[in-house]
């Protein structure tokens, strides 16, 4: 664990509550909180992995939903894999997901999670 996040899980564990994380980029935003989220069902932390689910459902995009979706399958995170899959499901972006890198990694590293965005 990234000693970033680690201070991230101390402070949620102290004041139940996320860090501020204001003086990350989106990107970076992101990125802490799929690693909160690991922590969170590494340690079996459910008000936190709620948490996290809630931020990384508001912030899918075409780029990340692929992996975001195998984050959910390997987490077992149902409310976000079913976000990842309305959102790739609304307005026809099915085929920029498919185009993306994300999507690309997702079909050599989790072949299931990417049958299963095809199959809904």
């Amino acid at each position: 664990m990234q000693p970033a996040v680690f201070k991230a899980l101390l402070h949620i564990i102290y004041t139940n509550l996320l860090p501020s994380m204001d003086k990350l980029d989106d990107e970076e935003k992101k990125e802490m909180v799929r690693h909160l989220l690991v922590a969170a069902d590494r340690y079996a932390m459910e008000r936190m992995k709620m948490m996290c689910e809630d931020i990384l459902c508001k912030t899918l995009d075409i780029q990340t939903v692929a992996t975001t979706s195998a984050l959910a399958d390997q987490h077992h995170c149902s409310r976000l894999k079913d976000a990842c899959a309305e959102f790739i499901m609304s307005s026809n972006r099915l085929n920029d997901v498919l185009a993306s890198q994300g999507y690309a990694h997702l079909k050599k590293s989790c072949p299931d999670v990417s049958l299963n965005i095809l199959e809904r």
